[in-house]
């Protein structure tokens, strides 16, 4: 049986509080990693397309995470640093464009209090030395992946890949689980969803999820070892049926129409990390 996962001591109090604002300083990056890589993907692909063609680059100007400078989508106004504290500017500016007036959406604030929320938890539980912060970088990461496909129904390389290798980095050391246990972990969470994928494919002739959503999966097999796999399938599993369900009945969402698993894998890796252990000595109990 594979060893249990290791907590750190409580961090400080002060620590914990650094953590909530660095926590919200990441959301608002957060924010704009969640808008421009979807961008940034597209772009490539049309000048691929194009150079392919022999065709003029849509797209030749520098767009990436750092340019250009934020601005209001409606009135091109740019952000300033003072209309950029999260959540604080937010509330100070009722939610609305301080040139055009257009409303902001709520969910940039509710991206950067859950970053922060999550940090602050994080670092009370694993404590601010190395394991904290590395459980900073997969919060944070999967903070990116759910808004992400929940926008585009996709789940980037440029996320899913770093999250599985930083996974195995920093179980070199077993620092949450064995090495062995980690690169386990990271095949069997991608053969797992590969399989079901092929199986469903051959059986009904249609794709029922994304290859994302294997890497994802593998990521977290990574992180938290094969044997949080089946609790971080089932959780998952669980809140994609009652959300599903609660979309068709109260949204008239249609049963034909395809919801991302990709938000479920990530909030299921979360509670895994946080309450695993717990949450498997339950079901074994039940099932004992």
């Amino acid at each position: 049986m594979p060893e249990t996962l290791l907590f750190a001591p409580p961090a400080t109090l002060f620590a914990t509080i650094v953590a909530a604002i660095f926590g919200l300083l990441v959301g608002s990056f957060l924010n704009v990693v969640i808008h421009r890589i979807p961008k940034m993907m597209e772009r490539e692909s049309d000048n691929y397309v194009a150079a392919e063609s022999d065709q003029p680059l849509p797209h030749t100007d520098r767009y990436n995470l750092m340019v250009p400078r934020s601005a209001c989508p409606h009135c091109q106004h740019q952000i300033t640093a003072l209309e950029n504290i999260p959540i604080v500017s937010y509330l100070a500016l009722r939610g609305k464009c301080s040139a055009c007036r257009a409303p902001i959406s709520a969910r940039y604030p509710a991206i950067e209090a859950l970053s922060g929320v999550l940090a602050a938890a994080l670092v009370w539980q694993f404590g601010s030395g190395w394991l904290g912060i590395a459980t900073l970088f997969f919060a944070f990461s999967l903070i990116a992946m759910t808004f992400i496909d929940l926008d585009t129904q996709l789940l980037p390389d440029d996320l899913t890949y770093p999250l599985l290798w930083v996974g195995l980095l920093v179980n070199l050391d077993g620092t949450i689980v064995p090495l062995r246990d980690a690169v386990i972990g990271a095949t069997a969470g991608y053969l797992a969803l590969w399989s079901v994928y092929w199986l469903f494919k051959l059986a009904t002739g249609k794709e029922g999820m994304g290859y994302g959503d294997f890497k994802l999966l593998a990521a977290l097999g990574a992180w938290l070892g094969w044997a949080m796999l089946p609790t971080i399938i089932l959780l998952s599993s669980i809140v994609g049926a009652l959300v599903g369900i609660g979309l068709i009945v109260f949204a008239r969402h249609g049963r034909n129409t395809p919801i991302p698993f990709g938000p479920y894998l990530a909030a299921a890796g979360l509670i895994a990390l946080l309450y695993g252990q717990q949450i498997s000595f339950w079901t074994l109990g039940l099932l004992g």
